[in-house]
This record gives structure tokens, C-alpha cells and sequence, in this order.
């Protein structure tokens, strides 16, 4: 099933990762005390029209939510999701900043 994606947190870039076929779309990111700043969104044409977007923001959105930190999304594409989702994920925006 699409919904069944496995994303990789590459530490060493800071980046998450999604791989599909030799497709591999990136989420940048920067750690700072107890937040997560989403900085970077990348994905291939291919994936996006498939539409893979919204699958791998959520996975990643998800992954935040199980480590208890709170997020700051940076990028506009990540910023746009939040705000379509804002009831679902506002529980992960530090206090303060609205979206």
C-alpha cells in the first residue's frame, strides 16, 4: 500500500529520507534543544506526481511526533502542509509560533 512508506533519518546529512525505485526524495532539517527545524523539502517530479508529498511530510511529521520534540517547518512546502493538517499536527508547533 502507498500509506506503507519507510522513511531513513540520515544523521549524518540531517536529512530524512524516501526511497522509491531510484527516486529519493529529502527532508533537510536542523536540531536545536528539543526542536526540529524542517528546512529543506526535495522531491523528484516522478514521486511528486504519484503523489508521494503529503505521504512522506506525514511519515516524517509522525517520526517527530514518537521522539516528543517539537517542529518548526521552514521549507513552504512543509509550512503548506501544516497549515492544511493544522488540527491534526498543532500539538507539534513549539508555543509561540503559529502557523
Amino acid at each position: 500500500m502507498i500509506e506503507d512508506v519507510e522513511i531513513t533519518d540520515n544523521e549524518f546529512l540531517r536529512q530524512f529520507q524516501l526511497e522509491i525505485g531510484d527516486n529519493m526524495a529529502r527532508i533537510e532539517y536542523a536540531l536545536q534543544e528539543r526542536k526540529i527545524f524542517l528546512t529543506k523539502y526535495d522531491m523528484p517530479q516522478d514521486l511528486e506526481e504519484q503523489g508521494f508529498r503529503d505521504i512522506f511530510i506525514k511519515a516524517v511529521f509522525e517520526e517527530v511526533k514518537r521522539r516528543n520534540i517539537h517542529l518548526v517547518p521552514t521549507s513552504p512546502e512543509i509550512a503548506a502542509f501544516m497549515r492544511k493538517n493544522r488540527r491534526k499536527y498543532k500539538c507539534l508547533l513549539p508555543i509561540g509560533i503559529n502557523i
